[in-house]
């Protein structure tokens, strides 16, 4: 029988927090629920083995996340309320406690996600990361097990980032004395999971969690990687070196918009400079496709395109008719480029309740769907109206006057004969 855990049961920071179980573990330490008596809650207790404190870098990684994690505030990632040293040395993160499960586990339970399931999710993980790369602070080690889905206010599929141990901190957060995790030529992370920059060793941008995210967004759709890798060296080589397999040619008989494709090849460019600009620009191309799944509102379904998915009137995400076939998704793609299709929406209106980037810049050049009136919609499809179909009525009321007035004018017409019969046989007489 394993010994009992020296820190369940165990009262910290005055009696506070009262640690009650183990939740998970790793090689620095492990994480715990706890319950905050004068708050009346739970929350998580993330601790450094004792026996590490000693390590520098494991130190400085530890106060790293707890300093990262402490600046941000957006609500897709977790919160942090203390952290600091107890009195036995070990190093401390009281955080938010979470239900839930990650991202890995819930592909791996239900398998891959629709589109419209796993855009929604990305968008959101999107405002963590744009926040964070404001303030300077870069995650260098997204995965699906970094991120969390909980039910928040009773939004299914609602993220939390997390782990931001590894994270790197720009000159102006660190503090005086913090150790360098890392130096350049230095690789580290998931191999499976990391930028082509990060797998030679180079400095990092913003741009480098761009790609890790557009890893992750491959997996959820497809339940596989976007390269054929046996071990962690051949991912970190072909990350470097290697083209990604197109999104619609790694699962047979999985098909998606050609537009998605084409945002997730963006976003997994060799070069930085070739991928998205910024989180906020990759949510806004997502959140194009999000938009796709809804119809404007004021338009009828006999005017809208006849491959356009159809889906409640409230706008929110649903599950939209499935592509018949590889010829019907490309008239559907081929469709939707032509400007057919709702208006592009900010990215709070996929799901109702979900957080809205701040500040999110117009997406330029990205293969997102063309935004439009609903006037426009409807007047272009109005025009390819069958010509042997039922005139408008509009056209009719002009020909309905000309046949009225035509009648006006025999009746006065006939009026007139008579009217001179009549006079001619007055005179006769």
């Amino acid at each position: 029988m394993p010994p009992q855990d020296p820190f369940i049961g165990r009262e910290i920071l005055n009696g506070r927090f009262q640690i009650l179980q183990k939740v998970g573990a790793g090689g620095m330490g492990a994480v715990y629920r706890a319950h905050q008596a004068e708050m009346n809650r739970m929350v998580g207790v993330k601790l450094l083995h004792p026996r590490l404190v000693n390590r520098k870098d494991l130190v400085s990684r530890f106060r790293r996340e707890a300093r990262a994690l402490s600046q941000l505030v957006h609500p897709n990632t977790v919160k942090v309320f203390l952290y600091g040293e107890l009195d036995d040395g070990s190093l401390y993160i009281i955080m938010e406690f979470l239900e839930g499960k990650n991202l890995n586990q819930t592909v791996r339970a239900e398998g891959p996600f629709a589109m419209e399931r796993a855009l929604p999710i990305l968008v959101q993980v999107c405002g963590a990361l744009h926040e964070a790369h404001l303030a300077g602070i870069i995650h260098r080690d997204l995965k699906p097990e970094n991120i969390f889905l909980v039910q928040s206010g009773g939004l299914r599929d609602f993220p939390k980032v997390l782990d931001f141990g590894l994270a790197k901190l720009a000159d102006r957060q660190l503090r005086p004395g913090s150790v360098a995790l890392t130096q350049e030529g230095m690789v580290f992370g998931t191999p499976e999971f990391m930028s082509p920059e990060q797998a030679q060793g180079k400095p990092l941008t913003p741009a480098s969690d761009i790609y890790s995210l557009a890893v992750i967004l491959y997996e959820v759709l497809t339940g596989k990687l976007p390269f054929d890798a046996r071990s962690s060296m051949d991912h970190i080589s072909l990350h470097a070196t290697g083209q990604p397999i197109r999104l619609n040619q790694r699962v047979p008989g999985r098909t998606f918009p050609a537009p998605l494709e084409d945002i997730v090849a963006k976003a997994l460019a060799k070069s930085p400079a070739d991928r998205f600009a910024s989180a906020a620009e990759f949510a806004e191309a997502m959140q194009s496709m999000v938009s796709g799944f809804a119809r404007p509102a004021g338009i009828r379904r006999e005017t809208a395109s006849a491959s356009m998915p159809r889906v409640a009137e409230s706008g929110a995400s649903a599950h939209p008719d499935p592509p018949r076939d590889a010829a019907h998704a490309s008239r559907h793609a081929a469709h939707a480029s032509r400007g057919v299709g709702p208006p592009n929406r900010a990215p709070s209106d996929a799901v109702a309740g979900s957080p809205t980037l701040a500040s999110s810049p117009t997406l330029a050049g990205s293969p997102t769907l063309p935004a439009q009136s609903v006037a426009g919609a409807a007047s272009r499809s109005g025009s390819r109206r069958s010509p042997e179909g039922p005139r408008p009525v509009a056209r009719g009321a002009p020909q309905a006057n000309l046949v009225l007035l035509a009648i006006v004018a025999v009746v006065f017409l006939a009026l007139g004969v008579a009217l001179a019969l009549a006079l001619t046989r007055l005179f006769a007489r």
